[in-house]
């Protein structure tokens, strides 16, 4: 899996593609601007490109508007954000456009390998990951009259590890569940969001924006 980084931090730059490395991925580039970014995706055609947000020269979304270019131009090429806040309305915005292939990870998640490297994975792979945190914070602000007001609270917590990017084995797991009462859980999320009839992979992602979009 070959994957470029961008960032305008040397340490941290750095730091992430020492940790790649070490897990075994391919770091074929780094970049400390949106123009090397670009660069070194329409050069490399990488299979991920984890981007931080904030990138120079305002220092504001830098990052999230490359990482939309990156995917209207490269859709194959997967990316992943990096947050130093909680800015649950970038988020929404990513997922909006063309939501698989795609994360959003507070920074300080990094530190945690594990769970960094299977969201690279994840992502690289097709799917979605958004920070655990981000979504607490989302859950707690959803609006009144929302289709999420119909779930029950074990209904919410599925729906909250589906939008972290968990399988329905992952969510059996973390949840102590058999599968098929997380199949249940599922199906009855997707009923009451009033979600289309289509694959299972992308009704998930509808799922997350329905979420997000909350």
């Amino acid at each position: 899996m070959r994957i470029v980084v961008a960032d305008d931090s040397v340490l941290f730059r750095e730091g992430v593609a020492r940790i790649l490395a070490e897990a075994g991925f391919e770091v074929v580039g780094q970049a400390g601007s949106v123009p090397e970014l670009t660069r070194l995706v329409e050069d490399l055609r990488p299979d991920l490109a984890v981007v931080d947000i904030r990138m120079p020269p305002t220092h504001t979304d830098e990052g999230l508007v490359a990482a939309g270019r990156i995917r209207a131009a490269n859709p194959g090429v997967g990316v992943l954000l990096l947050s130093q806040y909680i800015e649950s309305s970038h988020a929404t915005r990513l997922l909006a456009g063309n939501p698989t292939g795609v994360g959003y990870l507070l920074k300080d998640r990094v530190g945690d390998i594990t769970d960094f490297t299977a969201a690279v994975r994840r992502v690289a792979d097709g799917g979605s990951a958004v920070d655990p945190l981000v979504v607490s914070h989302l859950l707690g602000r959803s609006r009144a009259g929302s289709l999420l007001d119909d779930l029950s609270p074990r209904e919410r917590e599925v729906l909250t590890l589906i939008a972290e990017g968990c399988t329905n084995a992952a969510i059996s797991a973390r949840m102590r569940l058999s599968a098929k009462t997380v199949e249940t859980h599922v199906r009855n999320i997707f009923g009451k969001l009033e979600l289309p009839t289509t694959r299972m992979d992308h009704r998930r992602v509808l799922a997350v924006i329905a979420y997000l979009g909350s």
